[in-house]
């Protein structure tokens, strides 16, 4: 049912994205007195689940979900129609119109991607406000996995800031580690400051450790679901506070003790309403005893900002360019050696299990925000076969005032293809081989 779930709210989203991408050539192709031939949502190769036409508009919805494309008279697009471009070119053709129409008609798409990434914005934040853990409230510190024990984090260790600059959201830790390619992190570790080196070939380890620092917690019982543990005693709302005869209360902590002794009873001490109560349990061959620990807002004490509709405009807007940048520095580590960010890219399996497994309307429309921003950043991008493709030979076309080769143009819409189809298949590659791994 999760699957399902997942499922369904990665095609509503794209469905929603694609759709309002395409509108956007649309709506200043027939601005401009253009003719679109074809609107899809989806790709239609041999047949179409449904279309209808109205005027010289063929509207349907394909069967390849992979995006969706409008068909412009008198332009070379992946359609390679080279027989209408073999033609004089007509009025309503888009080869026909000044260059500066054909670029609008082009970014027209990714014009709509990012305003609707503002609107979106501006509205969840005008709804649900902006919820976040203030690295201050982090009381505990942190919890690290191996690879940032390797780096030289500890358990513990508060962060303070990150080179220089100090930490407010606990959430950004390790994306302004990796984003920003991060030389320094400065820790509180028992009452010591320390600075924290941070090598640069660390970061294709840390993007792939998404637990790489998480906020640090105690061992708190919140359900008890394994018989074996109701039957040692345990209850909901019984804290862990020793392990055989050490006294441990963190999560982290009593996990590596748990791991230590797989297919052994322990004996644990648990606090149950001030009363320390002495238990004999087992743990099973995984290393887990079947308890479910409480939701991490026990311990913290969240921040939510409200804003009000005016208020969250700017908010909004700011929210929108700020996860641009990211979006595109985290591109520029495609092109690092040392980060290996490559090795990470994913295809559909990775972007759908970005949604929750529940339904939840305030995530839905944050994600399908940052997916519009990705849609808008990547069609940008001056490769043939997408709109920064056309862009960019319109903007040659406009500083000479000439128009590159068709013939030119044909190879180029072929390479970035050929180009695209490869991404697209290492992607979903890389999603099959960490199934498998």
């Amino acid at each position: 049912m999760e699957i399902l779930v997942k499922a369904t709210q990665l095609i509503l989203s794209l469905s929603i994205l694609v759709i309002l991408h395409e509108f956007g050539h649309f709506f200043f192709a027939k601005l401009f007195k253009t003719r679109v031939e074809k609107f899809y949502l989806f790709f239609n190769p041999w047949f179409s689940l449904f279309k209808f036409k109205k005027g010289d508009t063929e509207y349907g919805i394909g069967w390849l979900p992979l995006g969706g494309y409008v068909k412009i008279s008198g332009m070379i697009d992946e359609s390679m129609d080279k027989e209408q471009m073999k033609q004089p070119a007509q009025d309503f053709e888009f080869r026909a119109k000044p260059a500066w129409q054909r670029l609008l008609i082009m970014i027209g798409g990714v014009l709509v991607n990012v305003l609707l990434a503002f609107v979106i914005y501006i509205f969840v934040l005008f709804a649900w406000g902006e919820e976040y853990l203030p690295n201050a409230n982090a009381k505990y510190g942190i919890m690290v996995t191996e690879t940032a024990k390797e780096i030289g984090f500890n358990n513990g260790d508060k962060i303070i800031s990150i080179d220089g600059k100090e930490v407010e959201k606990f959430r950004n830790i390790t994306h302004d580690i990796v984003v920003e390619n991060a030389k320094t992190v400065k820790v509180n570790r028992n009452g010591k400051i320390i600075d924290i080196e941070i090598p640069a070939e660390a970061i294709g380890k840390i993007i792939k450790d998404p637990r790489f620092i998480s906020a640090r917690f105690p061992f708190e019982i919140a359900e008890v679901g394994r018989k074996t543990a109701k039957e040692a005693g345990l209850l909901a709302n019984d804290k862990l506070i020793a392990f055989n005869g050490e006294n441990v209360k963190f999560y982290d902590e009593i996990r590596e003790k748990l791991q230590e002794n797989k297919n052994k009873d322990v004996e644990i001490i648990v606090l149950r309403n001030s009363e320390e109560i002495s238990l004999t349990i087992p743990v099973n061959e995984h290393g887990t005893i079947g308890v479910g620990m409480q939701s991490l807002d026990k311990f913290f004490e969240y921040k939510l900002t409200e804003y009000g509709f005016i208020e969250a405009i700017p908010a909004g807007i700011k929210k929108a360019f700020s996860t641009i940048d990211s979006y595109i520095k985290q591109l520029k580590l495609l092109f690092n050696k040392e980060a290996k960010a490559y090795e990470s890219l994913g295809g559909f399996i990775t972007i759908g299990n970005i949604f929750p497994g529940v339904w939840d309307w305030h995530a839905f429309w944050n994600l399908t925000a940052f997916l519009s921003i990705i849609l808008a950043v990547m069609n940008i991008l001056p490769i043939p076969a997408l709109d920064g493709g056309h862009v960019m030979f319109l903007i040659y076309e406009i500083i000479t005032g000439r128009e590159p080769n068709e013939k030119f143009m044909e190879y180029a819409q072929i390479g970035g293809m050929v180009l695209l189809v490869g991404l697209l298949l290492f992607a979903n590659g890389n999603d099959i081989f960490k199934l498998f791994n």
